[in-house]
């Protein structure tokens, strides 16, 4: 995928606010090496705008991401819709008295809450691959399954019927019965105790 397509030319951007459009699919992934998002259809819509030399960049991350359900393993379409909200600087470190000043200002408003990205003074350009890419793994969920009653029948079948244990004690009907997985320990120390005797 061309980068270049990712790029916002910070250098010669004019006062105002720009816009930016970009789309995403499964190959964006690919490149980051990304096995767990087998497919995805994502829009992106960034404003910028330049005040001086402080540049906001305000954008919507909105589409479906293709993974597998964690329940039953089919591909799960997942809707995605995210913001993101940053604040590019060329003349300040994380750390350094300017950045720090600067972002303590009452009046700048919701500069507080936006994520810093701080350049130096060479860089032309803001890259948002990275950017984008992890504002849609950050907006996907640790746990991702259908919904009741989405998931593979089959596989749901499989899991509710359960898997025989090799070696499990079987009752009377046939179910296996619990046993307490930390029975094989029982007689650790007495075996010990009759080595040493």
């Amino acid at each position: 995928m061309d980068s270049q397509e990712f790029l916002i030319p910070l250098n010669g951007l004019a006062s105002g606010r720009k816009r930016f459009c970009w789309n995403v699919g499964k190959m964006f992934f690919e490149d980051f090496g990304n096995a767990e998002i087998l497919d995805a259809s994502l829009s992106i819509e960034a404003e910028v705008e330049k005040c001086g030399r402080e540049i906001l960049v305000d954008g919507v991350v909105s589409g479906t991401v293709t993974v597998l359900c964690d329940r039953c393993m089919d591909e799960l379409a997942f809707p995605v819709k995210t913001l993101i909200s940053l604040e590019v600087r060329y003349d300040g470190r994380p750390g350094s008295e300017q950045a720090e000043d600067s972002g303590s200002d009452s009046s700048e408003g919701d500069l507080a809450l936006r994520e810093k990205i701080f350049l130096s003074p060479e860089e032309k350009e803001l890259d948002m691959r990275q950017i984008i890419y992890d504002y849609v793994c950050l907006a996907l969920p640790l746990q991702r399954f259908h919904e009741d009653g989405g998931c593979n029948p089959s596989s749901m079948k499989i899991l509710s019927s359960g898997i025989a244990i090799k070696g499990a004690s079987v009752k009377e009907d046939g179910e296996a019965a619990a046993e307490n997985p930390f029975s094989a320990l029982r007689d650790i120390f007495k075996e010990k105790s009759d080595n040493n005797n």
